[in-house]
């Protein structure tokens, strides 16, 4: 699956840990004089802003691509001064143009089929010895979420489509070598992540986990996520927040 229709303005007033978050993330990138950066899945903008933020003082600069164009409509109200283009993460159109491309909770968004495909874009568009630094979602990532939803489907005899790609370290690691990415750093952790309010899985899974309830009707798709609802309860939820299990991997390579 890739290209997901985002509501922006839900996502930017209840998701902006996803940016908050990745934040961190830029400090993986070697900063050099006047280098060039892609932000690949560069959604609202706020990460594409902090590596301009932390380029300027190098004379470098930036690009925000992503597919929706909804999220860019909001990253270019937001940051006029910043370029921004529409493009699909797995076709990536440039040629040793960056001197490193950053992503931050793009990579679990794509079929495992077609991450050759992202990975070869992703080292065509680099410089040699150009950075890639990313996060993504690693394996488990949401899985008590995921096996609660799972079993909500299949008492009613549907079958529940994984919508991500969570891969582990030693399973992704090839594939970057293959892409011509010698591997640096690479960290698999968890990362307990807050929704707040009584509603906040409702909202977690009604904006991160729409594929499976494709087809469904609205009154089939709520009771599904009140059945979730109800077996985490006591698990999840502290009496302010949902705390969703996430858990990310966050490397670093190097094109050879």
């Amino acid at each position: 699956m890739a290209n997901k229709k985002w509501d922006a303005g839900s996502y930017e007033q209840s998701c902006s840990f996803v940016y908050r978050f990745g934040s961190s993330v830029t400090e993986l990138l070697t900063l050099t004089s006047g280098m060039r950066v892609l932000d690949l899945g560069c959604g609202s903008g706020a990460l594409t802003a902090q590596l301009r933020d932390q380029l300027q003082p190098e004379g470098g600069t930036v690009l925000g691509v992503d597919a929706s164009a909804e999220m860019l409509a909001l990253a270019r109200e937001h940051y006029p001064d910043i370029p921004f283009q529409q493009m699909d993460a797995r076709y990536l159109s440039f040629s040793e143009e960056f001197d490193a491309v950053f992503s931050n909770a793009v990579f679990h968004w794509i079929d495992r089929e077609e991450q050759p495909l992202l990975l070869a874009g992703i080292a065509r568009a680099l410089k040699p010895g150009g950075q890639l630094c990313c996060e993504f979602g690693g394996a488990g990532c949401g899985g008590r979420v995921h096996a609660a939803l799972k079993k909500a489907f299949e008492r009613r005899g549907l079958c529940y489509r994984f919508p991500f790609y969570f891969p582990t370290i030693g399973e992704y690691a090839p594939q970057l070598e293959r892409a011509g990415l010698l591997l640096t750093h690479a960290f698999l952790f968890d990362r307990p992540t807050p929704m707040a309010g009584e509603k906040g899985l409702e909202t977690w899974i009604r904006m991160f986990v729409t594929a499976p309830f494709g087809g469904l009707s609205e009154k089939e798709t709520a009771a599904i996520i009140h059945e979730t609802e109800d077996e985490l309860r006591e698990s999840m939820f502290d009496g302010e927040s949902w705390i969703i299990d996430y858990v990310r991997i966050r490397l670093r390579a190097v094109k050879v």
